[in-house]
C-alpha cells in the first residue's frame, strides 16, 4: 500500500514564518508545527520556506507518516492568480516575486499561493465560524485591516486574484495617510494603528487619564491594547473611545455587506480578542449604517474562531483542495 501524502500549510507574515501539517481524517490534530523569523527579501523568504517544510515533513518522517506533496501558502501582500507576491507592503524587498514558481522548483511539489486573509478566509468558512454558510466575509482586524469573500460557497479572487482588499476602501478622503500610499483608507480608521490614533489624540486632550497611566504616563506610548484593557474594567475613558472605533468599523462592515450581501461577517484578527466589548457597539452601529437594514434579513456579526493559526489552517485546506482537484481531474482523464 503507498504511503499516505500530507500538505502542509504556511502562513507567511511579516514578522514570522509558521507551517502546520494538520490530520486530513481530523483536522483539529495537528501533525506539525514549524515556525521561525521572516528575513527580507524575496529569495531569503523563498529560502525559510522551504526550511519550515523540510523541517515539518521531518516531524512526519518521525512519526511514521508519509511524505508532504503540496503545499500551501497565505502571503501578506497582493498575490495574483499564478502566485507571484505582486506587492507586499509588510515584506520589505518583496515586489514581483514569483513565490509559487520558485518554492514549486525547490520542493518539487504542487504549491498554491493566496493572500493571507483569502487563506484564513476559508478556514473559517470551512472550520471554523461560518460554518454552514454559503455567503460570508471575514474582516480581521489587526495591525492594518485583511478580508476575504466567500459568495455561493466559492471563495472570491477577481480578476488578478486580488480582491479582499478592503481595508483600502475610502472612508475619508481627509483621513490620515496609508502605507498604500492614499489617505482615509477603512484601515487607517479601523485598525489597531486607529484605535492607537484615537486614544491618543484623546490623551493629549486630557481625556484618557487611565490609558495614560497604563502607558506609563506618556500619551504618545498609549495603544490600542491601553484601550481594550481600560474598557475591560469600566473604564468612561476607555468605553468611549472604543465606542467611537467600533462606529468606523461599522462604517466598513455596513459597505461591505451593501456590496457582497453576506450571511455572516467573521471579524478577526488581535482586536477580536476584546470580544464583546467591541463587537456589541460594531453591531449597533452597524443596524444605523447599512442600506434598509429593516427590510433584510439580520447579518450575524461574530467572533472568528480559529484565532493566529487561521492562516495557516486556511493554506492547508487550499493545498489540500488543490490535491483532490488533481486527483479528480487524472481520474477524469483516465476513464
Amino acid at each position: 500500500m503507498p504511503e499516505r501524502a500530507y500538505a502542509a500549510g504556511v502562513d507567511l507574515g511579516g514578522t514570522k514564518i509558521l507551517a502546520h501539517v494538520f490530520d486530513p481524517d481530523e483536522p483539529s490534530r495537528r501533525l506539525a508545527e514549524v515556525r521561525c523569523d521572516t528575513p527580507r527579501g524575496g529569495e531569503q523568504i523563498a529560502s525559510a520556506i522551504v526550511g519550515v517544510v523540510e523541517a515539518a515533513a521531518g516531524q512526519l518522517d518521525e512519526q511514521g507518516l508519509g511524505p508532504v506533496t503540496a503545499v500551501g501558502v497565505g502571503a501578506a501582500g497582493l498575490v495574483d492568480a499564478h502566485g507571484s507576491l505582486r506587492y507586499a507592503p509588510n515584506l520589505p524587498g518583496v515586489i514581483e516575486f514569483p513565490l509559487r514558481h520558485t518554492l514549486a522548483t525547490r520542493l518539487g511539489v504542487d504549491v498554491v499561493v493566496e493572500n493571507d486573509a483569502t487563506a484564513a478566509t476559508w478556514a473559517e468558512f470551512q472550520v471554523g465560524a461560518a460554518q454552514g454558510c454559503r455567503d460570508m466575509v471575514l474582516v480581521t482586524l489587526g495591525t492594518g485591516i485583511g478580508a476575504g469573500i466567500v459568495a455561493g460557497g466559492v471563495l472570491q479572487r477577481g480578476a488578478n486574484g486580488f480582491a479582499g482588499e478592503l481595508g483600502h476602501m475610502l472612508v475619508d478622503p481627509a483621513g490620515p495617510p496609508c502605507p498604500c500610499g492614499r489617505r482615509g483608507c477603512w484601515e487607517r480608521m479601523a485598525s489597531g494603528s486607529g484605535l492607537g490614533r484615537l486614544a491618543r489624540d484623546a490623551a493629549h486632550a486630557g481625556r484618557a487619564d487611565h490609558l495614560v497611566a497604563l502607558a506609563g504616563g506618556d500619551p504618545d506610548a498609549v495603544r490600542g491594547e491601553h484601550v481594550g484593557d481600560a474598557a475591560a474594567v469600566g473604564d468612561p475613558d476607555g468605553v468611549r473611545i472604543l465606542g467611537d472605533f467600533a462606529w468606523w468599523v461599522a462604517v466598513g462592515i455596513a459597505n461591505v455587506v451593501n456590496m457582497v450581501d453576506p450571511e455572516v461577517v467573521v471579524v478577526g484578527g488581535g482586536l477580536s480578542g476584546i470580544g464583546e466589548l467591541l463587537l456589541s457597539p460594531v453591531r449597533s452601529h452597524f443596524d444605523g449604517l447599512v442600506m434598509a437594514t429593516e427590510h433584510r434579513r439580520p447579518v450575524r456579526i461574530v467572533r472568528a474562531e480559529l484565532g493566529p493559526e487561521a492562516g495557516s489552517v486556511g493554506a492547508w485546506l487550499l493545498a489540500t483542495d488543490h490535491v483532490a482537484e488533481s486527483a479528480r481531474r487524472v481520474g477524469g482523464a483516465a476513464e
